[in-house]
């Protein structure tokens, strides 16, 4: 069994006294305290996330644009350079293999650049599958894995604007949503975008392995004032589940096409250009011809739904929870899951969720679950 890996700031949350586990490969911070105490913090106030197990994937060179094209339902052709988005690496049979937020980097039309941030627990099949559309379809591109030289520091929260202006960065030199740029930060050169993974405003900060501690350390310190906290992934699971953003291996995976993971949006119809698994996916968009859906529900009284427990509609078996869990900022307990489409699922539709040979109410509700604007 191969051992697992620690990011660069492992020392510094061991000093916080975080409870480490393993996850996706790696020994990482589930909590340094109060899950929900952590999860409130970003909602209210703003938190620093390690998040370095993540995978970084440099896509360069003459073809690099074609070659995205082919991997990916979303049109990377709309992307200016600095722009990011949101999209699937799919399948010849439209299954995701991972999800994945591609950059488009400064370069000039004889030359692009493209950054993909990408599951750490995919990295290895995600690099594998592009490596081998490279060589298959002998594109001009440089594919450049990253991932062991790179740290990703993510601040989110209400307050993160603030912060990183204190940390160097005036709110006129900050990059806007959804996307990226070069940066001087506290003294270190950094790749940072207005991205995340809480459904807050907030930065995802892209440093070498040798700086990263320090910034760390800074990001910290000058965040006192806004009682800034470390966050583990327990309340990184439970701000995404809030937010309803999706989790790959348990809410998607190689035999769930995007349509039946609710990803419609993410996905263009007028593409032009060929992908895999594309007659699949525009077959969906257009004639709703899928076996399952993904949905989100509440419950309705004080149970906790947990991943793999059945869903049932009229005492008959109609899904399946993939997430679940509590709701700090709603007061509530809520899920995703899969469901049969021929059963209705209207907003407001009654459920039961199966939990220890007994049947909890809920209902599907609209997601997300959380907005900003719900922020008292």
């Amino acid at each position: 069994m191969d051992s697992l890996k620690r990011t660069p700031i492992y020392e510094e949350h061991t000093k916080l006294g975080a409870k480490i586990v393993p996850f996706a490969g790696w020994e990482m911070p589930l909590q340094y305290g109060s899950i929900i105490d952590e999860h409130l913090t970003v909602r209210n106030k703003v938190g620093l996330f390690d998040v370095s197990h993540m995978g970084e994937i440099f896509v360069s060179g003459r073809e690099a644009l074609d070659f995205l094209q082919k991997l990916v339902p979303q049109d990377i052709s709309k992307l200016f350079p600095g722009k990011a988005v949101y999209c699937q690496l799919t399948n010849k049979t439209a299954g995701i293999i991972d999800d994945l937020i591609i950059y488009r980097l400064e370069d000039n039309e004889e030359y692009q650049s493209y950054l993909l941030i990408v599951n750490a627990s995919r990295l290895e099949e995600d690099f594998d599958w592009i490596e081998f559309n490279k060589k298959d379809g002998s594109y001009d591109v440089e594919i450049d894995n990253q991932s062991d030289n790179m740290a990703l520091l993510s601040v989110q929260g209400p307050f993160a604007s603030d912060l990183i202006e204190d940390m160097g960065l005036s709110k006129d030199e900050q990059p806007v949503k959804f996307t990226i740029k070069t940066a001087c930060l506290d003294s270190y050169d950094v790749l940072i975008s207005r991205t995340g993974y809480t459904g807050e405003d907030g930065f995802e900060i892209l440093i070498k392995n040798e700086n990263a501690v320090h910034l760390w350390q800074e990001i910290l310190e000058k965040g006192q004032k806004y009682e800034i906290k470390p966050i583990g992934l327990g309340a990184r699971d439970t701000l995404r589940l809030e937010a309803s953003m999706l989790l790959y291996g348990q809410d998607m995976d190689d035999k769930t096409t995007p349509p039946e993971a609710s990803l419609s949006w993410s996905i263009p119809s007028n593409k032009e250009e060929d992908y895999f698994g594309k007659e699949i996916i525009l077959s969906q968009l257009e004639n709703k011809n899928m076996s399952k859906i993904l949905i989100g529900f509440r419950m309705t009284g004080n149970a906790i739904a947990r991943h793999n427990y059945e869903i049932y509609k009229d005492n008959e078996k109609v899904g399946i929870v993939t997430s679940g869990g509590i709701a700090p900022a709603l007061k509530a307990n809520i899920g995703l899951g899969y469901i049969n489409t021929n059963i209705p699922t209207l907003i407001g539709t009654k459920l039961d969720i199966k939990i220890r040979d007994k049947f909890f109410p809920a209902e599907i509700v609209k997601r997300p679950f959380y907005v900003r604007s719900m922020r008292k």
